[in-house]
C-alpha cells in the first residue's frame, strides 16, 4: 500500500513538474517584447525566441507590440487666433521603442497620448488664424510631430507621423466660404468670357486687315499687269510703225505714193470727231484729182444703166 502511494505521489510530482515547465516555457514571437519582473521588481525584457521563467518568482507583467500603431482620436474643439471655434480630429502613427519605459513611464499611455495631442493641437491652432489653419496642414503636422515625439520620449514611444484628418469650421463659416468660392468662380468665368470676346474681336480685326491688304495687293497687281499690257501694246504699235517706216524707206516710194498715203491718213482723220482739218497744198491738188476721177466713174456707171 505504501509503495502504491509512493508511486502515485511520484506520478503527481512528475505531472506537476511537467505542467510547471510547460507553463513557464515561452516562445516570444517577432515584433513582440515581454516585460519580466522578479519578486515584484523589473528583471529583464524578453525578445523573440524561447525563454523560461522561474516558477512563482518571475512574472510577465506586460506584452508589448513593437509594430507601428495607428490611433484615430475623436474630433477636438479648438479656437483659432481670430476666435473661430472648429472641430479637428487627428491620426497618430507611433511605435514603442523601449518596452520598459512604456510599462513604467506613464499610467494608461494611450489616454496620456490623446490628452497630450489635444493640448498640443490647441496650442498650435491658437497661434494661427482661420485661413492659415486651412492652408497650413503640413506645417501643423510637422510641429505636432516634433512636440509629441519630444514629450513621449520618456515613455519609450516614438511618434513617426501626425495627420490632421478633418478640419470642420462652424456652419456659418462654411456657408461664407462657399459663397466666396462661388463668387470667385463667377469672377474667373467673367474674366475668361471677356478674354474670349477680346480674342474673338482681335481675330476678326486681323482677318479684316488681312482681307484689305490682300485686296489692295490684288488691285496693285491688276494695275501693274494692265499698265504692263498697255505699255507692251504701245511698244508693239511703235515697233510696227517703225518696221513700216523702215520697209517704206527701203522701197523708196515716189512723191505721188507718199501724197496718196497722206491723203488716206487725212480721210481717216476726217472720219473722227475733228471739226476742222488743215490740208497741205501738195495734197489739195491730189485730192481734187481724186474727186474728179470719182465723178467720171460715177457718170460712166449712170450711162451704162
Amino acid at each position: 500500500m505504501g509503495a502504491i502511494m509512493g508511486k502515485i505521489i511520484l506520478v503527481i510530482l512528475g505531472v506537476f513538474v511537467v505542467l510547471t515547465a510547460a507553463l513557464n516555457f515561452k516562445i516570444v514571437q517577432q515584433s513582440k517584447a515581454y516585460v519580466i519582473t522578479r519578486l515584484g521588481s523589473f528583471h529583464t525584457i524578453w525578445t523573440q525566441g524561447p525563454h523560461f521563467k522561474m516558477p512563482f518568482i518571475d512574472r510577465i507583467v506586460k506584452v508589448v507590440s513593437l509594430k507601428e500603431q495607428v490611433v484615430d482620436f475623436a474630433p477636438q474643439p479648438v479656437i483659432t487666433k481670430d476666435n473661430v471655434t472648429m472641430q479637428i480630429d487627428t491620426v497618430l502613427y507611433f511605435a514603442i521603442t523601449d518596452p520598459k519605459l512604456y510599462t513604467y513611464g506613464v499610467e494608461h499611455p494611450m489616454s496620456a497620448i490623446e490628452n497630450l495631442t489635444a493640448t498640443t493641437l490647441r496650442n498650435i491652432i491658437g497661434e494661427l488664424e482661420l485661413d492659415q489653419t486651412l492652408t497650413s496642414r503640413d506645417i501643423i503636422n510637422s510641429k505636432m510631430r516634433a512636440l509629441l515625439d519630444e514629450a513621449t520620449d520618456p515613455w519609450g514611444i516614438k511618434v513617426n507621423r501626425v495627420e490632421l484628418k478633418n478640419i470642420i469650421p462652424p456652419r456659418e463659416i462654411q456657408d461664407a466660404m462657399e459663397k466666396q468660392m462661388k463668387a470667385e468662380r463667377e469672377r474667373r468665368e467673367s474674366i475668361l468670357q471677356a478674354e474670349g470676346q477680346k480674342q474673338s474681336q482681335i481675330l476678326v480685326a486681323e482677318g479684316e486687315k488681312q482681307s484689305l491688304i490682300l485686296k489692295a495687293e490684288a488691285a496693285k497687281e491688276a494695275a501693274i499687269k494692265r499698265a504692263e499690257g498697255e505699255a507692251e501694246a504701245i511698244l508693239k504699235v511703235q515697233q510696227a510703225t517703225a518696221e513700216a517706216l523702215k520697209l517704206l524707206t527701203q522701197a523708196a516710194p515716189s512723191d505721188q505714193v507718199v501724197k496718196l498715203k497722206a491723203l488716206e491718213a487725212f480721210q481717216k482723220a476726217a472720219d473722227g470727231k475733228a471739226t476742222k482739218l488743215i490740208i497741205p497744198s501738195e495734197i489739195q491738188g491730189l485730192a481734187g484729182l481724186a474727186a474728179s476721177a470719182k465723178e467720171i466713174f460715177s457718170d460712166d456707171k449712170d450711162e451704162k444703166k
